[in-house]
């Protein structure tokens, strides 16, 4: 017969740094989180907004850099909209879409710049 194996002993809260114990995110929050990195996680749209860190553009603009039908790309602006990852303006006939905020800015450099590390 084995004996039964040692159990290893059980840790404190003593034992770890602050950061491992501090409050959570609300449970919206998370999933706020996941929704957003859904939408950077598809790589078109990542490449459209990579080409938004470099300034606004339209559709049109943006269907022809990337060799894509206009239905297409305006899908995937819709997407990366929904997510309020980029805001759209018109300008007379056009509509012009930007990055929302200086935060999805600096994520899709974030993310590029781990992606170089590895």
């Amino acid at each position: 017969m084995n004996p039964e194996p040692e159990s290893a002993p059980l840790c404190s809260s003593e034992d770890h740094a602050p950061s491992v114990s501090r409050a959570m995110p609300e449970e919206r929050t998370l999933e706020l989180a996941v929704r957003l990195l859904r939408a950077f996680g598809d790589v078109e749209r990542l490449r459209i907004l990579v080409r938004l860190t470099m300034g606004e553009a339209c559709v049109s603009e943006l269907a022809a850099i990337e060799g894509e039908t206009l239905a297409v790309v305006s899908q995937r602006l819709r997407v990366l909209r929904s997510e309020n990852l980029v805001i759209r303006r018109r300008n007379g006939k056009h509509i012009n879409y930007a990055l929302a905020d200086r935060h999805v800015a600096e994520l899709v450099e974030t993310v590029l710049a781990h992606s170089r590390e590895t």
